[in-house]
Formats: C-alpha cells, sequence, structure tokens
C-alpha cells in the first residue's frame, strides 16, 4: 500500500507530467490549421472536407474506449499507459511527415508501379495519413487522460487537469505561432513540409519526456479488475452509467460543448481566408486562377495562425488560474461561465470580418477552451471506480468524438449549401458554424447548471 500510495504532485513534477500533452497538442494544432489548405489545394470540397474531418470522431469512437480498456489490463516493464503514449506519438510522426508530401509520394508510387494513378490519388493519400494521424494521437491521448486518477491525488485532480489544459495553449502557441513569427521578425515563411515536420519532432520528444519523468505505480488496480480480462463494450457502457447519475448530465454536456468547439476548430482557418480575405472557392478552378491567389490565401492562413496563437495563448495564460478557481467556488460554476463567455466571442465572429474583433474574440474564446480541456474531466473523476480510469477515459470520450460526426457532415452540408456568387467566383458563408456553435456551448451551460458535484476533501 505505501508503494502504491498517491503522492502530492510538486509543480516540477506536474510540468514533466504535462510536457507530452505539449507535444501532442502541437501535433495536433498543425493538423487543425493546415489540413485545410493541403486537402483543398488537392481538390477537396467544403463538404469533402467535412467527410475527411470525419477521422477523427469515428477513430476517437472506436480507438479510444478499446485502447482505454486495454490499457487498463496491460502489464508490461515499462508500465501499462506509457506504451500507448510513445507508440501512438512515433506513429503520429510518421503521418505527420507524409500528409504534407501527398503529391510527391503518390508520384513516386506511381513511378515505381509505372501506372498512371488518378488524379484524386494524392487526396485520397492525404486522407488515409490523416486517418492515421488521428488514430494515433487518440491511441496516446486516452491512457494520458487515463494517467491523472492513476497517479494523481484525488484533490489534485483539478490542478492535474489544468496543466493538461495549459500544455495544450503552450503547445498550440507555438504551432500556430512558429510560421507567422518567423515571416514577421526575418521575412521567412516556413514552408508547410517543415512546419509538420517540427510538429512530428515536438510530439516524439515531448511524450518521450513524460514517459521518462512519471513514474506509474506497480499494482494500480484491483483484484476485481484484474479478474476481468475481457474487453465487453456493452458492460462497459452499463458500468459506466451506473458510476452515478450525474455521469449522464456530464456526457450530455460534452456532447453539446465539443459541436461547438469543433464547429470552430474545424473551419476557422477557411473561415479566415475565404470570408475575412474574401478568397474565392479554390477546389475545383484552373491552376493559373489559384495562383493568383497564392498571396492572399498565404495572408488568410497566416491570419488564422495569428488567432489560433491567441487564442491558445489565453488558454495557457487562464489554465492554471481556473483550476484555481475551481478548487475555490466548484468546477462546475468555473465551467459555465467560461462556456458562455466562448459562445459570446462565437456571435461576435459570425457577423464580423473586421480581422482586429475576430482576434479579440478568438481571446476570450480560449476562456472557454481552457475550461473545456480541464473541467470536464475533473468533474468525471470524481465518480471514476480505482483500477477502471483507461476503460471510463475510452468511453467518455464518444461523448467528444461523437458530436464532431454531427460538424464533419450536417454542418459542412450547410456550408456546402450556402454557396454564393463574388465577381471573382463562387464562395461560401462559412461564418455559418459560429451560428450553430454558439447555439450548442449555451445548450452544454444549460445541461452543465443540472450537474450535482460531490464535494472532494482537502488532504494536507
Amino acid at each position: 500500500m505505501e508503494e502504491n500510495a498517491l503522492k502530492k504532485f510538486t509543480t516540477a513534477k506536474f510540468i514533466s507530467f504535462a510536457i507530452g500533452f505539449f507535444g501532442l497538442q502541437f501535433a495536433w494544432q498543425m493538423r487543425i490549421i493546415l489540413s485545410g489548405p493541403v486537402t483543398e489545394e488537392l481538390g477537396a470540397s467544403p463538404f469533402l472536407f467535412g467527410l475527411i474531418w470525419l477521422a477523427g470522431p469515428f477513430t476517437g469512437m472506436v480507438v479510444q474506449p478499446l485502447i482505454g480498456a486495454l490499457s487498463d489490463k496491460t502489464r508490461t516493464v515499462f508500465g501499462r499507459r506509457r506504451p500507448y503514449l510513445l507508440g501512438g506519438a512515433l506513429l503520429s510522426a510518421v503521418a505527420l511527415w507524409a500528409l504534407p508530401n501527398s503529391s510527391p509520394i503518390t508520384d513516386w508510387i506511381s513511378s515505381v508501379l509505372h501506372v498512371q494513378l488518378p488524379a484524386w490519388s494524392a487526396l485520397l493519400f492525404a486522407a488515409i495519413m490523416i486517418w492515421i494521424l488521428d488514430a494515433c494521437v487518440n491511441i496516446a491521448q486516452g491512457p494520458y487522460r487515463a494517467l491523472v486518477p492513476d497517479v494523481v491525488p484525488p484533490e489534485q485532480h483539478s490542478i492535474a487537469n489544468s496543466y493538461i489544459s495549459l500544455a495544450i495553449g503552450l503547445g498550440s502557441v507555438f504551432a500556430a505561432g512558429a510560421a507567422p513569427f518567423l515571416k514577421w521578425a526575418f521575412n521567412y515563411q516556413m514552408p508547410i513540409n517543415a512546419q509538420f515536420i517540427m510538429a512530428a519532432l515536438a510530439f516524439s520528444l515531448g511524450m518521450l519526456w513524460t514517459c521518462l519523468a512519471i513514474q506509474e505505480r506497480t499494482n494500480p488496480v484491483s483484484n476485481e479488475t484484474k479478474n476481468d480480462e475481457k474487453f465487453d463494450i456493452i458492460k462497459s457502457l452499463k458500468d459506466f452509467f451506473a458510476l452515478s447519475p450525474e455521469v449522464g448530465k456530464i456526457c450530455w454536456m460534452q456532447f453539446f460543448t465539443w459541436i461547438g468547439t469543433m464547429c470552430m476548430m474545424m473551419y476557422f482557418t477557411q473561415y479566415a481566408v475565404h470570408t475575412v480575405f474574401a478568397v474565392p472557392d479554390l477546389s475545383d478552378v484552373h491552376e493559373t486562377m489559384k495562383a493568383a491567389y497564392d498571396s492572399a490565401v498565404l495572408a488568410g492562413t497566416n491570419f488564422s495562425s495569428v488567432c489560433f496563437a491567441i487564442f491558445n495563448l489565453v488558454c495557457f495564460l487562464v489554465a492554471i488560474p481556473i483550476g484555481v478557481l475551481s478548487v475555490k467556488f466548484g468546477n462546475k460554476k468555473v465551467h459555465i461561465i467560461s462556456m458562455l463567455s466562448m459562445a459570446a466571442a462565437y456571435i461576435g465572429m459570425a457577423v464580423t470580418v473586421n480581422p482586429k474583433l475576430i482576434a479579440l474574440f478568438m481571446a476570450i474564446s480560449g476562456i472557454g477552451w481552457a475550461s473545456i480541456c480541464a473541467l470536464p474531466f475533473a468533474m468525471l473523476s470524481q465518480f471514476i471506480k480505482p483500477g477502471t480510469e483507461g476503460s471510463v477515459m475510452g468511453i467518455f470520450n464518444i461523448f467528444i468524438a461523437g458530436p464532431q460526426v454531427f460538424v464533419c457532415t450536417l454542418v459542412s452540408w450547410l456550408i456546402n449549401k450556402s454557396m454564393f456568387i463574388m465577381d471573382e467566383g463562387v464562395n461560401y458563408h462559412w461564418e455559418y458554424t459560429f451560428a450553430v456553435g454558439a447555439i450548442c456551448l449555451i445548450a452544454a451551460s444549460i445541461v452543465a447548471s443540472k450537474v450535482k458535484e460531490k464535494t472532494i476533501p482537502q488532504n494536507s
């Protein structure tokens, strides 16, 4: 019992714990910002772009529950979570390198096989790389979240999740801000390929640091869990909802939250390029027209990166204060206020194309993002039974990944149907995504208000 007792984390240990998530988010942010321009260049329409984004929710709904349950039962000399953390990071690094090189790779395959591949083969290859990348991120993410109740005392769960939120913010700031900073400071435009390689290195090295720095307990599971070696998804779902009536409310809260969140995450770069910078749709035009808009697309993409950097910088700055406030006032109250501030910012972005105002609204949205990255997990951790951390976090991810299917299909269909004619060609009302997102964040806040939290005793 002494060997497996949970000792309080120091600040240094919290930082080491969070470095891996810094790398994970660095890679994920690069995928968010640049997958739109990469796939549109290869011919993806708004609706097809949404279908490609289905990689995230589908792999999340399938991979995280399975990997979470497997990690609960894994017994290796390296621990039960660490093999998944490092394995997911290394496989993601390969996909991150291959994604922006889809055209050269398919050209090379064509030359080796001595066959003429169809024009859409590069887009298909890019979509496959996105699916692999998303699957590997989920392989690492579920067990990572399960490390919190695994190794951190219950009274520090909110702070631990806030450090993860801090790492998410800081990783995203570095990922989003690197290329615009180099352009501003040295007039050097970092190629997309180089940005993806940078993300691959950050993910791999960051996760390696955490795997070496955090020691897992030698026997953290109960005898009951050890004897139940088969993963039964139906039984696991029943057990999950049997934890407490409040778990279902938290899941519905997450459902609406992540519709709102992904409305911005998925479409902001396209919104910046096509709505703010008024670039017409380039998915089905001649190469000459694409070349004519290269500078405008680059400006819009850089603006998106700056906005994401601001968004995540605010997340970084408020992550720890949100954790401290949640200890004092409760997770629920702080989370509701944060989500409503994000909804208000979305409404602002839906009605303006002023770049300065949009940057301000993205900053306000960062408050909500810091809370979303931390407090729902802290709320759920109150109801987790020892030995089921991976399974619970994996199943909980269904209510993060599942809503994204809605965004990838119905919201992308809504945008695809909102075509209008410009002098330069056709365009779409990308701003509609923020109206949908605001409504869903308000709904999530209403559901959150119904959750009854446990009181966690504070150990001295």
